[in-house]
């Protein structure tokens, strides 16, 4: 859907239900996947433009193309046939998502890894790539795109394939040994609250672990606060923070972390008078994206292209980010 309507919301859906059905009903054939390919199924069914949609009220005619896909006459039914490109490319995305629970000392309890390689490619004819990875043995629990030949991964640990047009997801893992998950970020804390007082202390740091030298980025740090929290008065290093008194959720927009001088939020919380302290501290959860870094150490050797004459201008990028990282306190 995001490739037919650039977004998918519920307003843009009720906005091309025709569309987003006849998508559907290619896709499905008797309740079993058939057509999952963004460009085969673009060959079907027509992206809707403003003048796609004019014609088709005036006409009364529909998106669905008068003629079957070249490539799901061919025995790679995934790529269409005839494609040319002035410009030869191929782009790949090695984006891997942290999942982490850290416990208030700073040890792991849990942490897991999922990563995906995504692709964009723009290659005249057929052609055939082969991927190779320098630490191919961390892909262990590992789902592939059809075009991957299974039997040469197994042997070899390889990926070859000849790839969809366009974009596509080449494969997605999974990393769960805790010895291969490097924690890349870490939260020094200071939260205490009185049994006699109304006022408590709070005070957060927030560094880089282990990143290689790789800048963090887009850092943000949440954290719900008890509902004895009437108020907090708070001093950032750098970036904004906002306290909601209603829902007494806690937000700060660190941005970048500068290893010269690392971003702390400082201050006092006031407490409801009367009321016993909180009986547990609030956890935080953290937001975080390091590029050029994947934090498996998963590292591509080289890629390959056979079956076609000319060089395409390839390219490798890695992007590590925060999923689902908290932080006990």
């Amino acid at each position: 859907m995001r490739d037919y309507f650039g977004v998918c919301s519920e307003v843009i859906i009720k906005d091309n239900v025709v569309v987003v059905y006849e998508v559907l009903e290619e896709m499905l054939d008797n309740g079993f996947p058939l057509a999952t390919e963004s460009n085969i199924l673009k060959e079907l069914i027509k992206p809707p433009t403003i003048l796609r949609t004019v014609v088709n009220t005036i006409t009364g005619s529909t998106n669905v193309g008068d003629q079957l896909p070249t490539g799901q006459l061919s025995v790679v039914p995934w790529r269409r046939t005839g494609v040319k490109y002035t410009n030869n490319e191929a782009y790949f995305d090695v984006i891997e998502e942290i999942d982490a629970i850290i416990d208030k000392s700073g040890s792991t309890i849990t942490a897991e890894i999922q990563g995906v390689i995504d692709a964009c490619v723009k290659l005249t004819g057929m052609p055939d790539l082969t991927l190779s990875f320098m630490n191919p043995r961390l892909l262990d629990d590992v789902s592939f795109h059809p075009c991957v030949r299974f039997k040469r991964w197994e042997s070899e640990r390889i990926l070859s394939f000849i790839p969809p047009d366009g974009n596509f997801r080449l494969l997605s893992y999974h990393v769960s040994a805790q010895n291969l998950v490097a924690i890349p970020i870490y939260v020094k804390h200071n939260i205490s609250f009185r049994d006699s007082s109304s006022l408590g202390r709070f005070e957060i740091t927030v560094g880089p672990k282990q990143t290689m030298g790789k800048t963090v980025e887009g850092v943000m740090v949440t954290s719900q606060m008890p509902k004895s929290v009437l108020n907090m008065t708070l001093t950032p290093s750098q970036g904004t923070h906002v306290f909601d008194p209603v829902t007494k959720l806690l937000s700060w927009d660190v941005g970048k972390i500068n290893l010269q001088k690392l971003p702390s939020l400082k201050g006092s919380v006031s407490l409801q008078a009367g009321t016993s302290k909180p009986d547990e501290n609030p956890t935080i959860n953290l937001q975080f994206k390091i590029q050029q870094l994947a934090i498996s150490g998963l590292k591509v050797n080289r890629l390959d292209m056979y079956g076609e004459k000319y060089k395409p201008f390839k390219g490798i990028k890695y992007m590590t980010k925060a999923g689902k990282f908290q932080v006990r306190t």
